[in-house]
């Protein structure tokens, strides 16, 4: 029996409880938002279609309501319109987070947090220094939505499931994310050769086509805004991912953001390599070999969110 609190009624928030019920994640659901209507609303909604997943309360609260949550996750904070970058965010949802944290922690200080409001890398650093939870117990997003749309485009391109590529988004949550191609593999295959090993060679067209993929990953999330003005359903689902792995004993392997301590020669800054996450938050990280170019953009991508965060108030 899990108990999974939900910060923000909005989209994102409202669809992840949507998630979490629909997938069975948590027995008990609390939604709390400033416009409690918003959260009565939503969470009435959701809770109406218990009678066709696993049992479960959903219901709408005050930061009281998260009292002994297993999970908090944070979604609250203005959202990012077309054209605005998510580091354009930062200041805005940095004060808001804040007020988030004095509110909640105290109710909830053993819960494992997961950051998802924008700009994710930056508010997790915040979280992890204001907030008094033991790091490990903090968890941004980071890229695994990222991470999920570079699969789901190498699984088209290859015609294969996306559950046989093994592919990951490094760095910010942003502009200066990057794919670290010597660790890409499809069915036990390195990107480049898996081609000439596939029954599907004759209709695979690909010559390492890095940049295209990148520029596709990078510019999915602008794409869906200026179409339909808001992206949830990805990232509610990323996010229920993420509270599994997190509910689980066995360590999951995600490109998460937590604080760096070294690796890689990063560190004082929160940005997504490969992390292990189980029940006990993060169980550390997975210290793939990278080339020198890798660590080189994991440098680039660390020094400009160290440059929003020196200019931000916390």
């Amino acid at each position: 029996m899990s108990k999974i609190s939900v910060i923000g009624a909005g989209n994102v928030g409202a669809a992840i409880a949507n998630d979490l019920m629909i997938q069975g994640v948590a027995s008990e659901i609390v939604l709390i938002d400033v416009n409690k209507k918003k959260a009565i609303g939503e969470a009435l909604d959701v809770y109406q279609g218990a009678p066709f997943f696993s049992p479960a309360i959903v219901r709408p609260g005050d930061y009281d309501a998260a009292e002994g949550s297993d999970i908090v996750v944070i979604t609250c904070g203005m959202a990012r319109k077309p054209g605005m970058s998510r580091l354009d965010l930062a200041q805005t949802n940095v004060n808001i987070i804040k007020d988030v944290a004095a509110n909640v922690v105290p109710y909830a200080p053993n819960a494992i947090y997961v950051i998802v409001s924008n700009p994710v890398d930056v508010l997790t650093y915040v979280f992890t220094k204001i907030s008094g939870v033991p790091e490990r117990h903090i968890i941004g997003s980071g890229t695994i939505l990222d991470t999920s749309r570079l699969q789901s485009e190498l699984a088209r391109r290859f015609y294969i499931n996306p559950k046989n590529v093994h592919a990951h988004v490094y760095g910010e949550h942003g502009d200066s994310s990057f794919v670290p191609w010597s660790l890409v593999h499809i069915a036990n295959n390195h990107v480049d050769e898996y081609k000439a090993s596939s029954p599907d060679k004759d209709r695979i067209k690909w010559n390492q086509d890095y940049e295209d993929v990148e520029e596709f990953v990078r510019k999915s999330g602008a794409k869906i805004i200026e179409n339909k003005g808001a992206t949830f359903y990805a990232v509610a689902m990323s996010v229920c991912h993420i509270c599994k792995c997190a509910l689980s004993d066995a360590g999951t392997a995600l490109s998460v953001s937590t604080m760096m301590h070294g690796e890689y020669g990063v560190e004082d800054v929160c940005l997504s390599t490969l992390t292990l996450v189980d029940r006990t938050g993060v169980r550390g990280k997975i210290r793939n070999e990278l080339t020198e170019e890798e660590i080189r953009k994991l440098h680039i991508s660390a020094d400009k969110l160290k440059s929003v965060i020196a200019q931000i108030e916390y």
